[in-house]
Protein backbone atom coordinates (compact mmCIF):
# COMPACT_ATOMS: atom_id res chain seq x y z
CA UNK A 1 0.00 0.00 0.00
CA UNK A 2 0.85 3.72 -0.94
CA UNK A 3 2.07 5.83 2.34
CA UNK A 4 0.34 9.23 2.10
CA UNK A 5 1.16 12.10 4.46
CA UNK A 6 -2.16 13.22 3.90
CA UNK A 7 -4.25 11.65 1.39
CA UNK A 8 -7.39 13.61 1.94
CA UNK A 9 -5.38 16.95 1.47
CA UNK A 10 -3.30 15.22 -1.20
CA UNK A 11 -6.74 13.73 -3.48
CA UNK A 12 -7.97 17.32 -2.93
CA UNK A 13 -5.16 19.15 -4.42
CA UNK A 14 -5.20 16.98 -7.35
CA UNK A 15 -8.79 16.98 -7.83
CA UNK A 16 -8.64 21.21 -8.37
CA UNK A 17 -6.68 20.63 -11.49
CA UNK A 18 -8.66 18.12 -12.94
CA UNK A 19 -11.89 19.98 -12.37
CA UNK A 20 -9.90 23.14 -14.36
CA UNK A 21 -9.35 20.57 -17.36
CA UNK A 22 -13.03 19.10 -17.32
CA UNK A 23 -14.15 23.03 -17.42
CA UNK A 24 -12.31 23.38 -20.90
CA UNK A 25 -14.41 20.83 -22.47
CA UNK A 26 -17.68 20.86 -20.87
CA UNK A 27 -18.55 24.46 -19.65
CA UNK A 28 -20.70 24.82 -16.67
CA UNK A 29 -23.52 26.93 -18.47
CA UNK A 30 -23.10 24.29 -21.32
CA UNK A 31 -23.78 21.63 -18.55
CA UNK A 32 -27.16 23.94 -17.14
CA UNK A 33 -28.59 24.08 -20.43
CA UNK A 34 -28.71 20.68 -21.45
CA UNK A 35 -30.06 19.84 -17.66
CA UNK A 36 -32.87 21.68 -18.59
CA UNK A 37 -33.94 18.29 -21.21
CA UNK A 38 -36.40 15.75 -19.49
CA UNK A 39 -34.41 13.30 -17.75
CA UNK A 40 -35.71 10.31 -15.79
CA UNK A 41 -35.40 10.14 -11.77
CA UNK A 42 -34.70 7.13 -10.18
CA UNK A 43 -34.91 7.04 -5.91
CA UNK A 44 -31.75 6.44 -4.69
CA UNK A 45 -32.83 7.55 -0.99
CA UNK A 46 -36.33 5.23 -1.39
CA UNK A 47 -33.58 2.47 -2.42
CA UNK A 48 -31.57 2.66 -0.03
CA UNK A 49 -33.99 2.55 2.45
CA UNK A 50 -36.49 -0.15 2.09
CA UNK A 51 -38.14 -0.89 5.53
CA UNK A 52 -37.39 -4.49 7.05
CA UNK A 53 -34.40 -5.41 5.40
CA UNK A 54 -30.44 -4.16 5.10
CA UNK A 55 -29.96 -2.93 1.70
CA UNK A 56 -26.94 -2.90 -0.30
CA UNK A 57 -24.84 -0.01 -2.12
CA UNK A 58 -22.57 -2.13 -4.78
CA UNK A 59 -20.05 0.05 -5.32
CA UNK A 60 -17.73 -0.28 -8.88
CA UNK A 61 -14.02 0.96 -8.81
CA UNK A 62 -11.04 -0.57 -10.53
CA UNK A 63 -8.29 0.14 -8.09
CA UNK A 64 -7.99 1.63 -4.33
CA UNK A 65 -5.52 4.18 -2.64
CA UNK A 66 -5.40 1.33 0.18
CA UNK A 67 -5.34 -1.91 -1.35
CA UNK A 68 -4.17 -0.38 -4.98
CA UNK A 69 -5.00 -2.95 -8.35
CA UNK A 70 -8.35 -4.75 -7.34
CA UNK A 71 -9.58 -6.10 -10.29
CA UNK A 72 -8.30 -7.77 -13.51
CA UNK A 73 -11.37 -8.31 -15.59
CA UNK A 74 -12.08 -5.08 -15.46
CA UNK A 75 -15.92 -4.98 -17.09
CA UNK A 76 -18.47 -2.16 -15.95
CA UNK A 77 -21.20 -3.18 -18.26
CA UNK A 78 -20.63 -6.95 -16.29
CA UNK A 79 -20.39 -5.65 -13.10
CA UNK A 80 -23.40 -3.67 -13.33
CA UNK A 81 -25.46 -6.21 -14.27
CA UNK A 82 -24.29 -8.45 -11.81
CA UNK A 83 -25.07 -6.44 -8.94
CA UNK A 84 -28.35 -5.73 -10.02
CA UNK A 85 -29.22 -9.14 -10.39
CA UNK A 86 -27.77 -9.89 -7.02
CA UNK A 87 -30.14 -7.75 -5.70
CA UNK A 88 -28.79 -4.66 -4.70
CA UNK A 89 -30.33 -1.35 -4.20
CA UNK A 90 -28.49 1.21 -5.48
CA UNK A 91 -24.77 1.25 -7.63
CA UNK A 92 -21.82 3.44 -6.24
CA UNK A 93 -19.24 4.56 -8.76
CA UNK A 94 -15.78 5.78 -8.10
CA UNK A 95 -15.35 8.85 -10.53
CA UNK A 96 -12.15 10.17 -9.28
CA UNK A 97 -9.34 8.71 -12.09
CA UNK A 98 -6.08 9.39 -10.16
CA UNK A 99 -6.07 6.98 -7.05
CA UNK A 100 -9.21 5.02 -8.27
CA UNK A 101 -8.90 4.62 -11.80
CA UNK A 102 -12.81 6.14 -12.57
CA UNK A 103 -13.77 8.01 -15.26
CA UNK A 104 -16.81 9.92 -15.08
CA UNK A 105 -18.32 8.80 -18.32
CA UNK A 106 -18.70 4.92 -16.13
CA UNK A 107 -22.06 7.18 -14.88
CA UNK A 108 -23.59 7.47 -18.60
CA UNK A 109 -22.48 3.83 -19.47
CA UNK A 110 -23.39 2.42 -15.89
CA UNK A 111 -27.02 3.45 -16.63
CA UNK A 112 -27.78 2.48 -19.50
CA UNK A 113 -27.34 -1.12 -18.46
CA UNK A 114 -28.77 -0.81 -15.14
CA UNK A 115 -32.07 0.59 -13.96
CA UNK A 116 -30.89 0.84 -10.34
CA UNK A 117 -30.22 4.19 -8.98
CA UNK A 118 -26.34 5.15 -9.10
CA UNK A 119 -24.24 7.23 -6.48
CA UNK A 120 -21.40 9.39 -7.98
CA UNK A 121 -18.46 8.49 -5.51
CA UNK A 122 -15.86 11.05 -5.60
CA UNK A 123 -14.53 14.16 -3.91
CA UNK A 124 -16.68 16.99 -4.59
CA UNK A 125 -16.06 20.94 -3.49
CA UNK A 126 -17.41 22.89 -6.35
CA UNK A 127 -20.78 23.39 -7.42
CA UNK A 128 -19.85 22.78 -10.62
CA UNK A 129 -19.00 19.04 -9.90
CA UNK A 130 -23.02 18.78 -9.08
CA UNK A 131 -24.37 19.70 -12.64
CA UNK A 132 -21.39 17.11 -14.21
CA UNK A 133 -22.91 14.69 -11.68
CA UNK A 134 -26.57 15.14 -13.05
CA UNK A 135 -25.05 15.57 -16.94
CA UNK A 136 -23.72 12.41 -16.52
CA UNK A 137 -25.95 10.63 -15.30
CA UNK A 138 -26.12 10.53 -11.78
CA UNK A 139 -28.81 10.05 -9.03
CA UNK A 140 -26.66 10.49 -5.51
CA UNK A 141 -23.87 12.09 -5.24
CA UNK A 142 -21.46 11.76 -1.90
CA UNK A 143 -20.70 14.72 -0.19
CA UNK A 144 -17.93 14.75 2.62
CA UNK A 145 -19.04 17.10 5.64
CA UNK A 146 -14.98 17.87 6.20
CA UNK A 147 -14.74 19.35 2.83
CA UNK A 148 -17.52 21.44 2.68
CA UNK A 149 -17.17 23.30 6.50
CA UNK A 150 -18.25 26.94 7.26
CA UNK A 151 -22.12 26.63 6.13
CA UNK A 152 -20.44 25.09 2.31
CA UNK A 153 -22.60 21.82 2.77
CA UNK A 154 -25.88 23.31 3.54
CA UNK A 155 -25.66 25.29 -0.06
CA UNK A 156 -24.53 22.03 -1.30
CA UNK A 157 -27.51 20.30 -0.31
CA UNK A 158 -30.01 23.08 -1.60
CA UNK A 159 -28.40 22.88 -5.03
CA UNK A 160 -29.09 19.28 -5.40
CA UNK A 161 -31.93 19.59 -4.09
CA UNK A 162 -33.01 21.79 -7.19
CA UNK A 163 -31.26 18.96 -9.12
CA UNK A 164 -32.85 16.14 -7.97
CA UNK A 165 -29.80 14.59 -6.72
CA UNK A 166 -29.85 12.97 -3.16
CA UNK A 167 -27.04 13.41 -0.92
CA UNK A 168 -24.95 10.56 0.96
CA UNK A 169 -23.58 13.10 3.57
CA UNK A 170 -20.01 11.36 4.51
CA UNK A 171 -18.75 11.43 8.21
CA UNK A 172 -15.53 10.10 10.42
CA UNK A 173 -15.95 11.82 13.50
CA UNK A 174 -18.35 13.41 15.99
CA UNK A 175 -17.80 16.68 15.05
CA UNK A 176 -18.44 16.35 11.31
CA UNK A 177 -21.45 14.27 12.65
CA UNK A 178 -23.44 17.10 14.16
CA UNK A 179 -22.37 19.52 11.65
CA UNK A 180 -23.72 17.66 8.54
CA UNK A 181 -26.94 17.13 10.81
CA UNK A 182 -27.09 20.97 11.88
CA UNK A 183 -26.79 21.37 8.02
CA UNK A 184 -29.75 19.16 7.11
CA UNK A 185 -28.25 16.16 5.99
CA UNK A 186 -30.76 13.48 5.33
CA UNK A 187 -28.88 10.23 4.43
CA UNK A 188 -25.68 10.18 6.62
CA UNK A 189 -22.58 8.13 5.80
CA UNK A 190 -20.24 6.40 8.17
CA UNK A 191 -17.18 5.64 6.75
CA UNK A 192 -14.68 3.63 9.11
CA UNK A 193 -11.73 4.36 7.47
CA UNK A 194 -9.99 7.95 8.19
CA UNK A 195 -9.78 9.80 4.85
CA UNK A 196 -6.27 11.09 6.25
CA UNK A 197 -4.68 8.49 6.93
CA UNK A 198 -6.64 5.66 5.68
CA UNK A 199 -6.83 3.76 8.55
CA UNK A 200 -10.10 1.85 9.72
CA UNK A 201 -11.76 2.47 13.39
CA UNK A 202 -14.40 -0.61 13.11
CA UNK A 203 -15.65 1.62 16.01
CA UNK A 204 -16.86 4.15 13.98
CA UNK A 205 -20.67 3.60 13.33
CA UNK A 206 -20.84 2.02 16.94
CA UNK A 207 -19.45 5.19 18.43
CA UNK A 208 -21.70 7.70 16.27
CA UNK A 209 -25.02 6.25 15.90
CA UNK A 210 -26.17 6.45 18.95
CA UNK A 211 -26.39 10.84 18.26
CA UNK A 212 -28.41 10.15 15.01
CA UNK A 213 -32.04 10.91 14.53
CA UNK A 214 -34.60 8.23 13.76
CA UNK A 215 -35.41 10.10 11.04
CA UNK A 216 -32.11 10.22 8.82
CA UNK A 217 -30.92 7.06 6.58
CA UNK A 218 -27.63 5.36 7.97
CA UNK A 219 -25.45 4.06 5.90
CA UNK A 220 -22.40 2.16 6.85
CA UNK A 221 -19.00 2.41 4.71
CA UNK A 222 -15.59 0.66 4.66
CA UNK A 223 -14.29 -2.52 5.35
CA UNK A 224 -17.75 -4.63 5.25
CA UNK A 225 -16.19 -7.89 3.89
CA UNK A 226 -18.62 -10.95 5.54
CA UNK A 227 -21.80 -12.07 6.71
CA UNK A 228 -20.51 -11.09 10.22
CA UNK A 229 -19.84 -7.75 9.40
CA UNK A 230 -23.65 -7.74 7.62
CA UNK A 231 -24.61 -9.07 11.19
CA UNK A 232 -23.16 -6.41 12.91
CA UNK A 233 -24.78 -3.44 11.39
CA UNK A 234 -28.25 -4.96 11.30
CA UNK A 235 -28.19 -5.31 15.14
CA UNK A 236 -27.05 -1.65 14.63
CA UNK A 237 -29.85 -1.00 12.59
CA UNK A 238 -28.57 1.01 9.83
CA UNK A 239 -30.44 0.87 6.81
CA UNK A 240 -27.44 -0.06 4.34
CA UNK A 241 -24.48 -0.83 3.41
CA UNK A 242 -21.86 0.30 0.81
CA UNK A 243 -19.52 -2.40 -0.09
CA UNK A 244 -17.08 -2.17 -2.66
CA UNK A 245 -13.30 -3.87 -2.38
CA UNK A 246 -14.34 -6.95 -1.02
CA UNK A 247 -16.89 -6.86 -3.96
CA UNK A 248 -14.55 -6.10 -6.13
CA UNK A 249 -12.02 -8.32 -5.69
CA UNK A 250 -14.14 -11.67 -5.46
CA UNK A 251 -13.44 -13.89 -8.39
CA UNK A 252 -17.31 -14.63 -8.26
CA UNK A 253 -18.97 -11.22 -7.60
CA UNK A 254 -22.42 -12.53 -7.15
CA UNK A 255 -21.60 -15.53 -4.78
CA UNK A 256 -19.57 -13.20 -2.68
CA UNK A 257 -22.65 -10.72 -2.49
CA UNK A 258 -24.51 -13.57 -1.44
CA UNK A 259 -22.47 -14.72 0.75
CA UNK A 260 -21.97 -11.29 2.88
CA UNK A 261 -25.58 -10.86 2.88
CA UNK A 262 -26.77 -14.70 3.41
CA UNK A 263 -23.47 -16.24 5.25
CA UNK A 264 -21.91 -18.90 3.28
CA UNK A 265 -23.41 -22.20 2.60
CA UNK A 266 -21.24 -24.65 4.42
CA UNK A 267 -21.91 -28.37 3.16
CA UNK A 268 -21.58 -30.53 6.36
CA UNK A 269 -19.63 -33.86 5.33
CA UNK A 270 -21.03 -36.86 7.23
CA UNK A 271 -18.28 -39.36 7.83
CA UNK A 272 -20.02 -42.37 7.66
CA UNK A 273 -18.59 -45.08 10.61
CA UNK A 274 -17.73 -48.12 9.24
CA UNK A 275 -19.57 -51.31 10.40
CA UNK A 276 -18.81 -53.33 13.35
CA UNK A 277 -18.56 -57.33 13.11
CA UNK A 278 -20.82 -57.08 15.63
CA UNK A 279 -18.97 -60.10 17.39
CA UNK A 280 -17.36 -59.93 20.56
CA UNK A 281 -14.92 -62.52 21.83
CA UNK A 282 -17.19 -65.51 23.60
CA UNK A 283 -20.12 -63.22 22.92
CA UNK A 284 -23.44 -63.11 21.23
CA UNK A 285 -24.01 -60.95 18.40
CA UNK A 286 -25.81 -56.97 19.00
Amino acid sequence: MTEYADFLKEVVSEKHKAIKETKRHYPEEELRLKLEEPRIWRPFKANISQAGKLNIIAEIKRTSPSQEFLREDFDLLQIARLYQNAGAGAISILTEEKYFSGKIAYLKQARKISELPILRKDFIFEPYQLYESKFFGADAVLLIAELLREGRLSEFLALAKRLELDCLVEVNSLDDLKYALDQGAEIIGLNSRNLHTLEIDKKTADSLIKYIPEDRIVVAESAIKTHRDYLKYQKLKVNALLIGSALMKAEDIKKKFSDIVNGSAVKKVVKKTPAKSGKKSGGKPR
